[in-house]
């Protein structure tokens, strides 16, 4: 972060040592940044290890993977490796670094690889950053590897070059602390080679890696994120470096780009300037303003324009700095140099010759103390003023307030009675210090006209009661004339500085209060998921800093409706409705105190971001002519960039949200025309083609054959029922037209219709039925259970090899009953233990299996869920096979039961 050190040219910045500070006590952090995988962070890190390990450091490895790569195992020969922690997730058994052996192991250095990894459940830590800032936290120095389209600020950019978006993410701050980055590069032709030589990943993985990630272009473009990004660490680094030891600036290492901005209309082209100074030279840039006495007497317009200068900056994607100071060439130039800018960009002069003869002129002084620094004076020939808003601003109210005037009246006889007292012991001469008090306790109290009033009226005190001859405003010995007129020199000058501080200090107070209501409005926003809750907030907040009335209109069905209004106001006259629809498709204030549509009840104007218009707020209140003074104009223009902003957020996850149901939508839809296609012409063929042949060969046909084509057309007509009834079931169940029609059954006699039902599908398998005949009965609807249990015999069936045993096993357990059915198949992949519940997801099938629709599970989860039971799938642990259970509560008083109500 940029410093303002007052005292940068002799003494080092206080924040910088105590970074410095705080870095000694913590353990050091290297990172080896890559600009995708397979450029070798890992047999660096190791490399880098080793050689640590040579010099006698005690170094272990917390984590490394290898990834089959020969050379990079061998590199962990010698190395005292930390055993892995086991840790169960879904039923698998995965390792991760055994965080608290490496800290009671202590060593000095720990290598780590993977930083942006996600820990498996159950771990202290969500991510390995956490476990690697943990080690740090304890003294242990680290080596990681990071991979470029991991970096949080850099996801988007990624995405939008490779196409692809990186879910594991590493914050930028990581990268920050880091103590040292190394990047490890590889040209893009030689990643490429090294892809195709199988060294990164298999060879058919590789094939579609070039053809997507790997291609040159996006190599190219992430080498060059990730030597920018370590530039920047660099740079900041120099920084620190230089304000920790007060080494005065530049160093130009890198370039940085300042520009000085102040109330004239050239600063925008100034600004202007910067930016494309700062984008031909690849660097950094700022726009700074020094805040003297003299910016607080500016005028309100002066202001207004000097806000847009900055706020102009920032939308550049500039830093817009504000600092106090009395000489602006100095401050400018001492900040410029704590901060390492090698660039300041002012402009020309515009000021008489004789006015820079008493006043100076910030562009001289800048050049003749710059030093090192480039300086560049741009012509402000033809000024560039900013963009007006359209808006008339009021005039702020200046009535008359007499109670600075009395206070400064008592003050002025305080100092009489007081000066009367003091007379027969001190010299007249003196008795002007008493008076010249009260002028200065009016100056800070009150300000400059009261203070200027009581220096009159002090003068006048003075000459009538305590200058010869007494009583009179006659002045005879020419030294009191010498004493009155030194008096109201010094009175009027001490009481121009005394109403000054009073003028900043009040401006302080001003701003100290107006930042405070911008934070806690910033917090405000960032604590809402809501775009009601976002436009509610806004609404209040600029209703109770402005003191108006607020409505807020967003885009909705190619118009504009009234989203929240504060207080409630729904209902706008065809004035404001015409006013509103103008602000939002130009982009401009529209309606009342604007150059446009005045006519209209309330001010209207654009809420919008850098990229996009978001909505209109109207605001109206009470008092005739324009709503807001230029202060407050600039106080809202604050308010609705941070609205804008939360808005858009909330706008983006909804976005991000709609993005991934359309592509679920999308997925699924393809999933249902290939379902139907595949699914619903096969048996239709296999019915054809049987019907065919009875029709032309039925006379010639033996017995045995007619009867095969015969139980063809019936097992696929069958078969073609079965598929339209799950996508009826499923067309139900997504709908949420089906509800349970629930009774009394013994589990017992549904299973064995379903048995009955399925007695075709399961001819080839042997069935081993094991239910007890005690079994509770359980309030289920008969139908829907009996779809569950015929749906997965059916599955089992199409999995298990032909004269394997299918298994149903039940029993009770605690106020719940469960049901097992075992196969004898080849399981389902761990990764595929949920999804197989998903609509139209199918487990990958060997060639013996025959196609399915992907929506029996589906639908035995969607039902039993109904019924209030559950349903898992798993592997068995005595053999292959797959394992489906399902859990269903006993009703109560049920046990005693013999018949089904």
């Amino acid at each position: 972060m940029p410093l303002d050190d007052r005292n940068a040219d002799d003494r080092p910045s206080p924040d910088a040592l105590l970074e410095s500070a705080e870095r000694e006590e913590r353990g050091r952090l290297k990172i080896f940044l890559g600009a995708a995988p397979g450029v070798g962070k890992t047999y660096e890190m190791l490399m880098a290890g080793r050689a640590r390990r040579a010099d006698g450091t005690d170094v272990v490895i917390g984590v490394v993977e290898t990834h089959g790569r020969q050379e990079t195992q061998a590199l962990l020969d010698g190395f005292e490796i930390v055993p892995r922690l086991k840790l169960g997730y879904k039923g698998h058994e995965l390792d991760e670094m055994d965080l608290d052996a490496v800290i009671s192991r202590r060593p000095e250095l720990v290598l780590v690889d993977e930083l942006a990894h996600s820990n498996v459940e159950g771990s202290r830590h969500p991510k390995r950053y956490l476990d690697v800032e943990e080690l740090l936290s304890r003294g242990i120095d680290v080596y990681t590897t990071l991979n470029i389209q991991h970096v949080e600020s850099l996801n988007d950019v990624v995405a939008r070059i490779t196409r692809i978006r990186v879910r594991e993410t590493v914050p930028d701050s990581i990268i920050d602390r880091a103590d040292d980055i190394e990047i490890i590069d590889l040209t893009p032709d030689d990643l490429i080679r090294r892809l195709h030589e199988g060294k990164i990943y298999l060879p058919k993985t590789a094939t579609r890696a070039t053809a997507n990630y790997f291609s040159p272009g996006n190599l190219t473009a992430l080498r060059e994120l990730a030597l920018r990004r370590t530039a920047q660490r660099v740079d900041d680094q120099l920084v620190s470096h230089m304000q920790a030891h007060a080494i005065a600036g530049p160093w130009e290492a890198g370039e940085r780009v300042l520009v000085c901005i102040d109330e004239h209309p050239r600063s925008a082209a100034l600004v202007r300037y910067a930016r494309r100074q700062a984008d031909r030279l690849r660097a950094p840039w700022a726009a700074i303003h020094v805040e003297n006495a003299r910016s607080v007497a500016l005028a309100e317009t002066n202001k207004d324009r000097l806000a847009d200068h900055l706020r102009l900056a920032e939308q550049l994607g500039g830093e817009a700095v504000t600092i106090p100071g009395q000489d602006v060439a100095r401050d400018i130039l001492r900040y410029a140099k704590a901060n390492n800018f090698t660039h300041i960009v002012v402009g020309k002069p515009h000021k008489p010759r004789w006015r820079e003869w008493f006043e100076g002129s910030v562009s001289h002084d800048l050049i003749r103390r710059s030093g090192d620094i480039s300086i560049h004076v741009i012509s402000g020939a033809q000024p560039a003023t900013a963009p007006t808003k359209g808006v008339r601003t009021a005039t702020p109210a200046t009535t008359f307030n007499i109670k600075p005037y009395l206070v400064s009246t008592l003050y002025v006889a305080g100092a009489l009675a007081i000066s009367g007292a003091l007379d027969r012991f001190l010299d007249v001469r003196n008795l002007a210090l008493v008076f010249l008090m009260g002028v200065l306790a009016s100056a800070v109290t009150s300000g400059l006209w009261p203070a200027l009033y009581a220096c009159l009226a002090s003068a006048l005190a003075f000459n009538f009661f305590f200058l010869e001859p007494r009583y009179t405003l006659t002045i005879r010995d020419p030294e009191s004339v010498v004493a009155l007129v030194v008096f109201l020199i010094v009175a009027v000058t001490a009481s121009n500085l005394a109403a000054r501080l009073h003028r900043q200090a009040a401006a302080a107070r001003q701003r100290a209060r107006m930042t405070d209501d911008l934070y806690q409005f910033s917090r405000k926003l960032a604590g809402t998921g809501t775009l009601d809750d976002v436009l509610w907030a806004t609404a209040y907040q600029i209703a109770a800093m402005l003191r108006v009335r607020v409505v807020i209109l967003m885009p909705e069905s190619d118009t504009l409706a009234v989203k929240v209004g504060y207080p409630p106001d729904d209902v706008l006259v065809d004035a404001d409705i015409a006013a509103a629809r103008w602000a939002w498709e130009h982009k401009q204030a529209a309606g009342r105190g604007a150059y446009t549509l005045p006519g209209a009840k309330r001010l209207y104007m654009p809420l919008k971001t850098g990229r996009t218009p978001i909505g209109v707020i109207g605001l109206d209140n009470d008092k005739p002519g324009p709503l807001l003074t230029p202060e407050e104009q600039r106080l809202f223009d604050a308010l609705a960039d941070q609205a804008a902003v939360s808005i858009e957020r909330i706008q983006l996850v909804a976005d991000v949200e709609s993005a991934k149901l359309a592509a679920e939508a999308d997925r699924l839809r393809t999933a249902l025309l290939s379902s139907i296609s595949h699914d619903l012409k096969t048996p239709l063929a296999g019915i054809l083609g049987a019907a065919g042949t009875l029709n032309d060969y039925a006379s010639s046909l033996p017995d045995a054959d007619r009867t095969e084509l015969v139980s063809t057309i019936v097992e696929e007509s069958e078969r073609l029922h079965r598929f339209i009834g799950n996508l009826l079931d499923m067309t139900r169940l997504e709908s949420g037209a089906t509800q349970p029609n629930a009774s009394l059954h013994f589990p017992g006699d549904i299973v064995g219709s379903a048995l009955r039902r399925a007695g075709r599908l399961l001819a080839r398998h042997t069935l081993d039925v094991a239910l007890p005949s005690d079994l509770p009965m359980l309030r289920v609807d008969a139908v829907l259970f009996e779809q569950v249990i015929f749906n997965l015999l059916d599955n089992a069936a199409k999995y298990a090899p032909p004269a394997s045993t299918i298994a149903i096993q039940g029993w009770r357990d605690g106020d719940h009953v469960v049901l097992r059915l075992l196969d004898e198949g080849p399981g389902i992949p761990p990764e595929d233990l949920e999804r197989v519940f998903d609509s139209f997801y199918r487990v990958r099938k060997t060639d013996h299996v025959p196609a399915g629709t992907g929506l029996g599970l589906a639908i035995c989860r969607g039902f039993i869920e109904a019924m209030d039971g559950t349903i898992t799938a798993a592997n068995r642990a005595d053999r292959s096979g797959a394992s489906f259970t399902i859990r269903l509560p006993i009703p109560p008083q049920t046990d005693s039961l013999e018949e089904p109500s």
